[in-house]
């Protein structure tokens, strides 16, 4: 009942302006004849009086009818988009494997016929709903739709059944499919500007090359990438407030996200701490590449990411974001890069970071621009308390911007500050953890030392272990 008094409501006031508007466009027509002709004001009589009143009734019913017709219309279009997405919806339900990639094209279709964002959305959320139901690899090619195992309980012989969608790997692998074409410059209907939500989904040998992602937000959090082959984003561009990939995990074959762009929107300040990229907490258990990746917008977070594999590059790429923080990452493995890269954001954080890689190449990097007054300026960046063990190179790298710390530092294995631009207005070394295998270009000279940097007495003496308390 209340929606039929809505629903009457908003037709009324749809005809109220539509003929509220039809008198205005006459009148003002009228105006601009009289002023442009040189019309007169005659008194009518009584025939042009019902002419006059025969033209109003016209356009009125005219307005009434177009505004019955623009909504029976319209009401049409939202009962056909309720039949063809629950058909839709309803394949992709389906336990035949054949009927559900025929689900994924059907629902595909809505999407691209129906334009309105909501209803896209609507198609784009379910596609995505499928992806994030459980899912086994293992169990992904599987003809069966069941399995049952028996086990013992406390000696009690207790029998369980597996229900699994059959051979489902191919409707996840065409889902994915479906999704990037339409995400790419070539698609002809976009979706670029909805939003993806991928959070637990997993994904097998994952293919997002040059994909847009121009939507609000972009979650893959807690996504699983794994597969024999590799897991690429190459070329793909992130261009909204929020993309997230925190806490994923990125197993089997490497990982590309060569050439990517995240160059979101600049946020307001109060979403300054929910918007930007963060790939926190994430595991990269295989070699990744960042490398020529440009990061901007209020914040790129690596905080607490794991980079286990053989190569970890981010080569070239290029920090603008406000913050950059690799604060507690771990670099593991055989090759850490970040050669020629730069950071010229307000700050950046690498505090607590752990450099165990076999070798880690700062080499050519800029860390830091250069001090300007008033804009463009890095006001710190911080390696406190960071370890550097193995080998780490920061040969020819530029240090600038205002303040660079490296304070609390554990240096234990092959450190190379050799032709080093120490540009920054303040460089700081004071109370390292360890001081052992670090390499300066006035090693044994003191007085060659740069006067910007701490402290006076050189090299810096290693901070004291306190004592143990004793019983």
């Amino acid at each position: 009942m209340l929606n039929r008094t809505v629903h009457r409501s908003a037709l009324l006031l749809s005809v109220l302006i539509a003929v509220v508007g039809g008198v205005a466009v006459g009148a003002f027509t009228w105006w601009m004849l009289w002023l442009a002709l040189g019309a007169r004001a005659e008194t009518p009589n009584q025939l042009d009086l019902t002419k006059i009143a025969l033209g109003i009734t016209a356009g009125v019913g005219a307005a009434v009818a177009l505004v019955v017709a623009y909504r029976r219309q319209r009401d049409s279009e939202r009962g056909r988009f309720a039949e063809v997405f629950g058909a839709a919806a309803s394949q992709l339900g389906n336990s035949d494997v054949a009927v559900r990639i025929a689900g994924v094209y059907a629902m595909a279709g809505v999407a691209d016929e129906f334009s309105a964002r909501g209803r896209r959305q609507q198609c784009v959320d379910v596609l995505c709903g499928y992806l994030r139901l459980p899912y086994a690899p293992d169990e992904g090619a599987s003809h069966l739709v069941s399995k049952s195992q028996r086990i013992e309980d406390a000696g009690t012989g207790v029998e369980r059944v597996y229900h699994y969608r059959q051979n489902d790997r191919q409707v996840r692998e065409t889902i994915v499919r479906v999704i990037t074409e339409r995400l790419r410059r070539s698609a002809e209907v976009s979706w670029s500007a909805c939003d993806f939500d991928f959070s637990d989904a997993v994904f097998e040998n994952a293919d997002f090359r040059y994909a847009i992602f121009a939507g609000r937000s972009t979650r893959f959090t807690n996504a699983s990438f794994t597969g024999g082959r590799d897991t690429t984003f190459e070329g793909a561009s992130f261009l909204g407030k929020r993309v997230t990939f925190r806490g994923a995990m990125f197993r089997g074959g490497s990982t590309s996200f060569e050439h990517v762009r995240f160059t979101h929107t600049r946020a307001a300040r109060y979403e300054r701490d929910t918007s930007g990229t963060t790939f926190a907490d994430a595991t990269f258990g295989g070699p990744v590449n960042f490398d020529n990746a440009v990061f901007g917008g209020a914040r790129t977070e690596f905080s607490r990411t794991t980079f286990a594999g053989e190569r970890s590059g981010f080569a070239n790429a290029k920090f603008t974001a406000e913050l950059t923080a690799f604060e507690r990452t771990v670099f593991d493995g055989a090759r850490v890069t970040f050669t020629g890269a730069e950071f010229s954001g307000a700050r950046v954080v690498f505090t607590a970071a752990r450099f165990y890689a076999e070798m880690t190449a700062f080499d050519c990097a800029q860390l830091g621009t250069a001090t300007r007054w008033r804009s463009g300026r890095t006001e710190e960046v911080t390696f406190a308390r960071a370890e550097y063990h193995g080998k780490v190179s920061f040969a020819d790298a530029v240090l600038g911007g205002r303040l660079i710390t490296f304070n609390g530092g554990d240096f234990f294995g092959d450190i190379n500050f050799r032709r080093v631009a120490f540009d920054a207005r303040e460089i700081s070394f004071e109370r390292p953890k360890a001081w052992v295998g670090v390499h300066f270009d006035w090693q044994g000279s003191s007085a060659a030392k740069p006067a910007n940097i701490r402290p006076e007495q050189w090299p810096p003496i290693p901070a004291e272990t306190p004592a143990e308390p004793t019983t």
